[in-house]
């Protein structure tokens, strides 16, 4: 079973390293026996959201549906022959991770197979289940039986969940929108988006990120670089959107290039080494 385990894991890794650079580098930082738990919640979340997002020659309502139950099998039992759910399964049951995330999160998916236009309200709701949840079941990791602690950091956990959720949608708004039919803002006419409209959800974000930095920064030392790492490309990621007028977002998806991705991983990694804290 020890074999078994590590493979699982390992698979979970390879597919954070496949879908996702940057939070891969992100992980890097972190202080090793953190690593594996967070590539396991990354493999769980990212295979749920590729059922919703990519499997559209299947019926994925049926998919995500037998998702959902080998998951919470796989809890119950403390087994899956589905090395994802294997290693997701260890995690949850290790660090006993709140079921009421597991199911938020699942909701969110579920979102995505029938919602196309989001009330305010229903944003708030997706929005949570998908990235704030993902962030608190990350913070539950690295405060094992530190409740005090978990609770302090609790709300800005959130906020940067929800900051990187909402660059997402503006990043991924021209497939969203043409591709998905998606429109996650509410009150948007992406028929006609204008700049005041697009500055308006970026001011949003700016107070988001400005109460999750707060966050981080009393983050333990074994894991802040790390998450240092995937906010301060969120926030490049953002300026570059600032930079793209209303009318460019919905025709290209705007991106962080590779070699600036490396550049902030060496800068925080050279940090990390020589102790520098901010």
């Amino acid at each position: 079973m020890e074999l078994y385990k590590k493979n699982s894991f390992q698979c979970s890794k390879i597919t954070t390293l496949n879908y996702s650079t940057s939070f891969s580098m992100g992980i890097k930082l972190f202080k090793k026996k953190y690593r594996m738990p967070i590539y396991a919640i990354y493999g769980f979340v990212r295979f749920a959201d590729e059922i919703v997002d990519t499997f559209h020659d299947f019926d994925k309502e049926k998919l995500l549906q037998k998702f959902k139950e080998d998951t919470w099998d796989a809890i119950k039992t403390n087994i899956s022959t589905n090395p994802i759910l294997h290693s997701f399964q260890e995690v949850v049951n290790e660090y006993k991770i709140d079921h009421k995330l597991i199911e938020d999160f699942l909701y969110s998916m579920e979102m995505d197979l029938t919602k196309q236009n989001y009330k305010h309200y229903e944003q708030k709701k997706y929005i949570y289940g998908s990235a704030e949840v993902v962030g608190l079941i990350c913070l539950k990791i690295f405060y094992k039986n530190e409740d005090e602690e978990y609770n302090k950091l609790l709300s800005p956990a959130r906020k940067l969940g929800e900051a990187f959720q909402k660059i997402n949608f503006l990043r991924d708004i021209k497939d969203d929108y043409h591709n998905k039919n998606r429109i996650y803002f509410p009150n948007v006419d992406l028929t006609n988006f204008i700049e005041t409209e697009k500055k308006l959800i970026e001011k949003e974000i700016w107070k988001d990120f400005d109460e999750a930095y707060k966050g981080i920064m009393n983050l333990k030392k074994d894991v802040r670089f790390g998450v240092l790492l995937a906010y301060k490309y969120y926030l490049k990621l953002l300026k570059n959107i600032e930079k793209t007028p209303a009318n460019e977002i919905l025709k290209k998806r705007v991106r962080v290039s590779n070699f600036r991705k490396v550049l902030l991983y060496l800068y925080f990694f050279i940090r990390q080494k020589i102790d520098l804290t901010f």
